[in-house]
């Protein structure tokens, strides 16, 4: 029996392409990630649509202002910008929509991973580009484990001490968002072999639960907890984890991190 939800997401997509082919200006639309057909094993209810919308060389700044273009017109209730060439589309089922909406120059320095192309020009354009984005998250899916170790004691003594002072907002961004990033980070590189195909090469937070369930869950649960107790937590992994028996693992800036939040 087939998965409503998964036909209407179909459809989605569907409906995207035609508006992207039959639209004056737009030369190319590629699906990225579990919108993409590499990705579709893992679409969910919570699945959105990524993608890449391309419009002829130039046209970029002329054509955004104008999102008619997108399917659906009357089940839109929002559209925000997201930066100079991201847009975000909400239906009223809560279905979204991700994009960059640009030209392929402007999209020069853009990284993909699993991504189909389903409009293109005679030339190639989008094939071409996603082509270029897939090397340049290939080439940058790599990480230098004893630097991302260091910068998880940065962000947690930084964090700590902001909120100390008083600037709990501030420190919350540094313990919740910055030391947790650079932790996973340093844990991927340096246990490289246990990430698997299902890691997402623009960002290793992706999916970390199911490369590292022991560890991904542990840190998933730390993040809900108290600032000061979140980050006696990360530390407390980190070292667990990644200081034994690895000699480029940071010992004295994490005793001197110790020292001086009274850990």
């Amino acid at each position: 029996m087939s998965d409503p939800r998964s036909e209407r997401f179909v459809q989605r997509s569907e409906a995207l392409a035609r508006a992207v082919a039959d639209t004056e200006g737009l030369i190319g639309l590629a699906l990225l990630g579990s919108a993409s057909e590499a990705g579709a094993a893992r679409r969910d209810e919570w699945s959105d649509h990524d993608f890449f919308a391309l419009s002829a060389p130039g046209a970029g700044a002329r054509l955004r202002p104008d999102l008619t273009w997108l399917p659906d017109q009357d089940r839109l209730v929002l559209t925000a910008r997201e930066g100079d060439i991201g847009f975000v589309a909400v239906y009223d089922d809560g279905h979204v929509f991700e994009f960059a909406f640009s030209d392929a120059a402007e999209l020069a320095g853009a990284v993909a991973g699993e991504a189909s192309v389903v409009v293109d020009d005679d030339s190639g354009t989008t094939a071409e580009l996603i082509a270029r984005a897939q090397a340049r998250a290939a080439a940058s899916d790599r990480f230098d484990p004893a630097n991302d170790a260091r910068l998880v004691l940065v962000k947690l003594l930084i964090g700590v001490g902001r909120s100390r002072r008083g600037e709990r907002l501030n420190g919350n961004g540094f313990v919740r968002q910055w030391a947790p990033q650079h932790l996973v980070r340093a844990i991927r590189g340096r246990f490289a072999d246990s990430s698997t195909t299902l890691r997402d090469t623009i960002d290793p937070m992706r999916r970390f639960e199911r490369d590292f369930p022991q560890w991904g869950g542990r840190l998933a649960d730390l993040l809900d907890r108290p600032l000061e107790e979140s980050a006696h937590g990360q530390f407390t992994l980190l070292r667990e984890v990644l200081e034994p028996g690895w000699d480029a693992f940071p010992t004295e800036a994490a005793d001197a991190v110790a020292r001086r939040l009274g850990w």
